[in-house]
């Protein structure tokens, strides 16, 4: 049964934002990789910590950066 997946949408808030991934790795004491990883969704699991801290620095809510994609249930 496959149940969907979580999709960040760090690189758009960014983009949104007009913050570099330099500014927000200095500000949410983030290393670049880490921004990069979360940029591209290559994250298995998600730190709460890290998400308040690019919460707070973007100034944005949870909803704002992550988003559910349902599974594709045609057959």
């Amino acid at each position: 049964m496959e149940y969907g997946t979580i999709r960040i949408k760090l690189d758009e808030l960014i983009e949104q934002q007009g913050i570099s991934k330099n500014k927000l790795s200095h500000k949410a004491e983030m290393q670049r990789t880490q921004i990069n990883n979360y940029c591209n969704n290559n994250i298995t699991r998600l730190d709460i910590d890290v998400l308040a801290r690019i919460c707070t620095v973007l100034d944005c809510e949870i909803g704002d950066l992550l988003e559910f994609v349902p599974p594709d249930n045609k057959k």
